[in-house]
C-alpha cells in the first residue's frame, strides 16, 4: 500500500516523535551498555592482574645468603610477554623486573609507603605509547619456614602492569553490537510505525471523506461502524452528525422561510397591484377613487406589518450580545406595559385580563373588572424589580405577541390569566386562555414561520404567521424557553391553550 505523509500531518509528527524517542533510547542504551561492559571487563581484568601479581609473589624465594635476604626466581614465571613487573624488598632493593620494564619516568610517582588499599592500588598509565593498567601492592613472603619459630616473614613491593588493548577491543565490540542493533531497530520500526499509523488513521480519513461529500443539496452522512467503535473517533463522529443535522435544519428552515416570505410578499403585492389596476380600468368618481385608495392603503399596511415582522424575526435570531454588559429589563414592569397597551384589544374582544405575581416574598392578585378595565397590571414596579436578560423592547415584543395571540383566540366574555412566579434563578410567566385550543397534530408546528395549520389561527385574525416564531427566537436569545400545552376536548369546552415562558434572571 502506497501512502504519503505530509510534513505537518499528525501521522508525520507522531512518527517523528516515536523515532526521536527510539533514537534517544538507543543512545541511552548504548551509553549504559558502554558503562556496564567497561565495568564488567575491567573487573575481570583486575582479577587477572591480581592473579599474575600473586604468581610473581610466589616466585620470591630465600637468597641463601648470610643476611637472610630474598630473591626473585624468574625462571619459573610464565607471564604474557607484553606484561611488565618489578619486585622490591622492604628496604627498596630491586629483586627483579621484566625485560621490557620501562624507565621510572614512564611510571606514576611511587613512594616507599605501602598502598593504602589492602588489595593494592591500580593506575592507568601509558607505556611506550600503549595504555597499561598498573597494579601496585605489598605482599609477604615467609623465608625458611622449616626453621624454629616458623621462619621469617619478608615484605616485598610488587608493581605489575598489563596492556588494556584487548579489554578495550572487547568493550568496543560489545558497544558496537548494541549500537548496530539499535540502528537496525530504528530502520525496521520507522517504516513499520508509518504503516501502522496509516492503517490506524484509516477510519479518520474515511470519516473525513464522507463528511466532504456533504453539501447543501445532499445532507446524507452515514459514518462507518469503525468510527463509532473507536473511542477516539466516537465523540468526533457524534459531533459531526449533530452539527450536520443542525445545519440541515437551518438550511431547510432558511429555504422554507425565503419561499414562504416570497409567497406572502407576492400575494400582498399582487393584491395592491390588482386594486390599482381595477381603479385604472375605467373612469371613476372621486368617491370610488377614494375607496380604492383606502383599500390600497390597508393592503400596504398589511404588507408593511409583514415586512416589520420579518425584520423583527431576523433581529431576534441574531447572535446574543457578548461581553460583560448584557441588556436587562424589569419583567413585572414589561408585563404592566404590555397589558396596558393591549387593553383596548381586550375590550374589543370583550375579554378580561387577570394578572397575578407570586414570589417567595410577596403575592399580588388583583381583582377583576369589566372587560378592558381589569387593573391587575397596576403593580408597583419600584418594589417589584425582577430583572431578566432582555432589553425592554425585546421583552415587550415577546409578551405582546403571546398575549395578543391569546386575546385574538379567546371567546367573548372569557378571560386570559397571566401569572408570574419566580425562584432563585428563573422567572416563569404562564398565559392561559379559554379558547378552542390547538389540535394535537398542529401543536408541534405552531412555532414554524408562516404556519397556519390550526383553523382557529388563520388569516382572518390579521396575523402574518410570524408572531410565535418571533417570540420563540426572543426567548431563546435570552437563554429561555417557551412551551405550549393544549388538549382540545369537545366534551370539556373552554380548556384553551396554556403558554409557559421561562426566562433566567439577570445578575
Amino acid at each position: 500500500m502506497k501512502f504519503r505523509l505530509q510534513p505537518r500531518s499528525i501521522a508525520f509528527r507522531l512518527i517523528v516523535a516515536v523515532l526521536a524517542v527510539e533514537l534517544l533510547s538507543a543512545i541511552l542504551v548504548t551509553a549504559l551498555s558502554f558503562g556496564y561492559e567497561r565495568h564488567i571487563h575491567f573487573r575481570a581484568f583486575d582479577v587477572m592482574l591480581h592473579g599474575h601479581a600473586d604468581s610473581v609473589l610466589g616466585a620470591v624465594e630465600d637468597a641463601e645468603d648470610p643476611g637472610d635476604h630474598v630473591m626473585l626466581n624468574q625462571a619459573d614465571l610464565d607471564l604474557p610477554p607484553e606484561d611488565v613487573y618489578e619486585v622490591r624488598d622492604a628496604e627498596g632493593q630491586l629483586l627483579g623486573r621484566s625485560t621490557n620494564w620501562p624507565g621510572a619516568a614512564a611510571l606514576p610517582p611511587s613512594d616507599s609507603s605501602p598502598p593504602a588499599h589492602p588489595g593494592g592500588e591500580i593506575d592507568d598509565v601509558r607505556i611506550n605509547g600503549h595504555r597499561y593498567r598498573l597494579l601496585r601492592f605489598e605482599g609477604a613472603r615467609t623465608v625458611d619456614p622449616g626453621e624454629r619459630g616458623g621462619g621469617k616473614v619478608r615484605q616485598v613491593m610488587i608493581v605489575y602492569g598489563s596492556p588494556t588493548r584487548r579489554v578495550w577491543h572487547s568493550i568496543r565490540g560489545a558497544v558496537e553490537f548494541y549500537a548496530f542493533g539499535s540502528l537496525m531497530l530504528l530502520l525496521v520500526t520507522g517504516p513499520l510505525i508509518a504503516w501502522l499509523l496509516h492503517r490506524g488513521l484509516l477510519p479518520l480519513r474515511r470519516l473525513a471523506a464522507l463528511a466532504s461529500e456533504v453539501s447543501v443539496d445532499s445532507w446524507h452522512f452515514a459514518a462507518p461502524a469503525s468510527a463509532y467503535s473507536t473511542p477516539e473517533l466516537a465523540p468526533l463522529t457524534h459531533a459531526l452528525e449533530s452539527t450536520l443535522q443542525r445545519l440541515e435544519r437551518s438550511f431547510l428552515q432558511q429555504r422554507t422561510f425565503v419561499s414562504d416570505a416570497a409567497h406572502e410578499l407576492k400575494t400582498a403585492v399582487a393584491v395592491v397591484k390588482s386594486s390599482l389596476q381595477l381603479l385604472n380600468m375605467k373612469p371613476r368618481s372621486a368617491a370610488e377613487y377614494q375607496a380604492g385608495l383606502e383599500r390600497c392603503v390597508a393592503d400596504t399596511q398589511r404588507l408593511e406589518a409583514l415586512v416589520a415582522d420579518m425584520l423583527a424575526l431576523a433581529r431576534a435570531e441574531s447572535s446574543a450580545p457578548s461581553g460583560s454588559l448584557q441588556p436587562s429589563s424589569d419583567l413585572a414592569g414589561c408585563i404592566q406595559q404590555t397589558v396596558a397597551q393591549l387593553e383596548t384589544v381586550a375590550a374589543f374582544h370583550k375579554v378580561q385580563i387577570h394578572f397575578s405575581f407570586l414570589s417567595k416574598s410577596r403575592a399580588f392578585s388583583p381583582g377583576a373588572g369589566h372587560p378592558g378595565e381589569d387593573r391587575g397590571f397596576a403593580l408597583e414596579t419600584g418594589s417589584s424589580q425582577l430583572a431578566v436578560r432582555l432589553s425592554r423592547e425585546d421583552c415587550f415584543v415577546l409578551l405582546s405577541n403571546l398575549l395578543l395571540n391569546a386575546l385574538q383566540h379567546s371567546p367573548p366574555a372569557s378571560s386570559v390569566e397571566l401569572q408570574l412566579t419566580t425562584d432563585a434563578q428563573t422567572a416563569v410567566v404562564v398565559i392561559q386562555d379559554h379558547g378552542d385550543g390547538i389540535r394535537p397534530e398542529a401543536l408541534p408546528h405552531v412555532f414554524d414561520r408562516f404556519y397556519r395549520g390550526d383553523p382557529s389561527r388563520t388569516r382572518n385574525t390579521g396575523g402574518t404567521g410570524l408572531g410565535l416564531a418571533i417570540a420563540q427566537a426572543v426567548a431563546q436569545r435570552a437563554q429561555g424557553s417557551i412551551t405550549l400545552a393544549s388538549q382540545p376536548d369537545p366534551s370539556l369546552p373552554d380548556q384553551g391553550t396554556q403558554v409557559t415562558i421561562r426566562l433566567p434572571l439577570a445578575e
